[in-house]
């Protein structure tokens, strides 16, 4: 065993230091540190009181709350696995990642019945029902955060105790879990505060506006590493007006944000009515921005822009592109460029050999570091595949420049990004597929002026089928998270096909452009 220091810890050290200065504020309420931990300890109590043990997986399905937070270091605390779910998606998705996690604690936003009903019924695993909000049956959040039996100390944890399971999706569109280690988040968190938010203290406010089950939970723990406050929006949907009123009533100073977030907080109005000038590190990533929306957020916001690319498996930590580099002119910043390695971590372009190619040459973008993740959880295969030849392998095509400059051309894979989400194509398809007028069906990603990109569905129906657009969306309903839904559709005839009758995206996405 090759200890390492517990996360959990991170929150007790900024506890001692700094009980009395806030560390949540939501809606009307605001968290201290001292209480913060508090709470932490006494739902571990109670978790470990009802049985969850050392290395228990303990599901999360929660808008963004303070429980949030607190079911994420609860589960540090007595060695157990968190694994968040995005809330946005449906109870059948839900249900599968209940039960290929083996979840032994599941715990859902009252919001949820039909999601927890599924989960239940899927996963024989669970063995802990609990409930955060107004609801019966199950165990209540908050009877568990005022448990009289705390835990006081962060249980031991080997350096590759899973801490996380960050679920994310291959080519086939089945999501996976990436398993992040405690010893590669430590990394991370430091990673963070050097490479995107240098300078941050307790003086410091982080303004979070996208799911904390995902990059932006990953942004929250530099914050509980240095003590500055986390604040929530009051709701789960993005309110314009109330995140730069949050901004200047509470003087943040960081956000993580992906650009399809940043561009329209850059355009609202209420950009120019609340005082942002505290405002030192607005962080985007996840989705290429058009160069025009980039130029607005610099001159509305000054150069606090910092860019990063980075994947689940590597939490986000390839590259970096900080406020200096940023510029409106484009003399002054290598447009296009997502930045250089992140430190402490390698790029390099690679081709299908695996050997590493020269600076100006195309090929797969891989990373290898600190920051790379321990494998798919009971994938073995995906594994071996994504760490093939000694490097993570991102599926994203791209090259680097003379200096280290890291460009992304192109996707291996068919995913595309819509919002900052990943969309998986045959996973859109399978769930197109289930209507019984659909024949074939194929979905690509296209430019898109406010998502970046959106899914396009070309379909081919059965003889006679009056089957529109408004069916197939009610169809999907329920089957598939919205942001996964298809924005237009094209019915053709047939779909071309190669010589093997594999269907040839890159053939329809030619017949597409030629028909705009």
């Amino acid at each position: 065993m090759i200890p390492t220091s517990n996360l959990a810890s991170m929150l007790l050290q900024t506890a001692r230091r700094f009980p009395d200065r806030p560390a949540i504020v939501w809606r009307d309420t605001i968290w201290t540190w001292a209480t913060f931990r508090e709470r932490v300890q006494a739902a571990a109590g109670a978790l470990a009181a009802s049985g969850v043990r050392h290395g228990d997986r303990v599901l999360l399905h929660a808008r963004n709350s303070n429980a949030v937070l607190e079911t994420m270091f609860a589960s540090w605390m007595i060695g157990a696995t968190w694994v968040p779910t995005n809330f946005r998606l449906t109870p059948p998705e839900v249900a599968y990642l209940a039960q290929s996690s083996g979840a032994a604690v599941h715990i859902f936003d009252s919001a949820y019945p039909d999601h927890a009903a599924a989960a239940k019924a899927e996963n024989p695993a669970c063995r802990l029902e609990v409930v955060i909000g107004e609801g019966a049956g199950p165990l209540n959040w908050e009877m568990m955060a005022a448990h009289a039996g705390p835990i006081i100390r962060p249980a031991d944890v080997d350096r590759d105790h899973p801490a996380w399971f960050f679920y994310t999706s291959g080519t086939t569109g089945r999501p996976k879990a990436g398993v992040l280690t405690h010893g590669q988040m430590d990394y991370v968190v430091c990673n963070h505060l050097c490479d995107l938010m240098p300078g941050t203290t307790e003086n410091d406010a982080s303004l979070v506006v996208a799911p904390l089950s995902h990059g932006a939970g990953v942004h929250a723990l530099p914050q509980v590493a240095r003590g500055a406050p986390t604040i929530l929006l009051s709701g789960e949907r993005l309110d314009c007006d109330e995140a730069w009123r949050l901004v200047e009533k509470h003087r943040v100073t960081n956000m993580f944000t992906v650009p399809t977030i940043l561009t329209m907080l850059a355009r609202h109005e209420a950009v120019d009515r609340y005082d942002h000038s505290s405002l030192r590190y607005v962080i985007y990533a996840g989705a290429p921005m058009y160069r025009a929306d980039q130029v607005h957020a610099l001159r509305k916001l000054g150069k606090v822009l910092v860019q990063y690319f980075g994947m689940g498996e590597v939490t986000g930590n390839i590259t970096v592109l900080p406020p200096y580099l940023h510029s409106e002119n484009d003399a002054e910043m290598p447009v296009g460029s997502c930045g250089v390695p992140r430190v402490g971590m390698e790029v390099a372009i690679l081709d299908e050999a695996g050997q590493i190619l020269d600076p100006g040459a195309t090929g797969e973008i891989c990373v290898r570091g600190p920051g790379v993740f321990a494998g798919y959880h009971d994938n073995p295969e995906a594994t071996v595949k994504a760490t093939a030849h000694g490097w993570f392998h991102t599926g994203d095509l791209g090259h680097v420049d003379e200096r280290g400059f890291l460009y992304i051309t192109g996707r291996a894979s068919d995913m595309y990004i819509s919002g900052g989400s990943n969309v998986y194509p045959r996973e859109v398809e399978e769930a197109l597929l289930l209507h019984p007028d659909v024949m074939e069906a194929c979905v690509l990603g296209v430019p898109h002026e406010k998502w970046g990109e959106a899914g396009i569905a070309v379909l081919v129906m059965k003889d006679g089928a009056a089957t529109g657009q408004v069916e197939l969306l009610a169809h999907l309903e329920g089957k598939l998270a919205k942001y996964k839904w298809p924005h237009s559709f094209a019915f053709w005839p047939e779909l071309p096909k190669s010589g093997y009758g594999k269907v040839t995206k890159r053939e329809i996405r030619r017949l597409l452009q030629k028909d705009v």
